[in-house]
């Protein structure tokens, strides 16, 4: 059962079934976490077996496996929990979304092995293209991206490669490039100098260099100095 009025989020436990009847717009902003009234997002507050014959599930069923019969609490863990069941505009926008999350990811995360630079976007799309990628839209883009990448090897040369990169920023902007240099990668040492100013040596992917370098100079008005250890 799918159409534009309504859709399931479906839970498995230990054998036994477990579906809801939701409004698919808002129950898809609410398992992304952009909304959080499960009122607007229930059709009905029955717990159901079988939703397509109407069969509810048992309050033996429902203590046994969620530890209460409040329809309004075990509704919160099948959302939690379960999968639901996209219409097809939903799950063709999640699919669109989610490889641009791993292209992105493999440009980041991947240089080509000859010139040790990121692969174009472009090139990745294409790639991505003709290896015929299935992309699922409940996976996570990083999970997804290692078999990604295995499919794309034959197509295009891939290769993680790391970099140790010594930074130092003036005190002026010490505070605030900080955010931007602690998520980057992996901070093997951070000296806060007398003066205010910031030293820190850090690991990052080797696709990661150009877009770090773009963002701290543009935190530092370019006043950051930047180098290979």
């Amino acid at each position: 059962m799918t159409d534009n009025k309504f859709t399931i989020v479906r839970l498995s436990v230990e054998g036994d079934k477990f579906e809801l009847l939701v409004k698919p717009d808002p129950a898809l902003e609410y398992k992304l976490g952009k909304r959080a009234d499960i009122s607007s997002v229930l059709v009905s507050d029955e717990v159901y077996s079988d939703a397509n014959k109407g069969s509810r599930a048992s309050s033996e069923k429902l203590m046994k496996h969620f530890k209460t019969t409040d329809q309004a609490e075990v509704a919160r863990q099948i959302l939690a929990r379960g999968e639901l069941n996209l219409t097809t505009d939903q799950r063709r926008k999640m699919v669109e979304e989610k490889r641009k999350q791993i292209v992105s990811y493999i440009h980041h995360s991947f240089v080509d092995p000859k010139s040790h630079l990121p692969h174009p976007i472009t090139r990745i799309e294409a790639a991505m293209e003709q290896a015929r990628v299935s992309i699922d839209p409940h996976k996570k883009a990083e999970d997804q991206a290692k078999d990604v990448v295995d499919a794309l090897r034959a197509i295009l040369p891939l290769k993680s490669e790391t970099l140790k990169l010594i930074v130092r920023v003036p005190p002026q902007y010490a505070g605030q490039s900080y955010s931007v240099i602690k998520p980057a990668g992996e901070l093997k040492s951070e000296e806060w100098q007398a003066d205010g100013s910031l030293r820190v040596v850090i690991e990052m992917n080797a696709g990661m260099r150009g877009n770090f370098i773009d963002r701290l100079g543009s935190v530092t008005k370019g006043t950051a100095e930047v180098k290979e250890a």
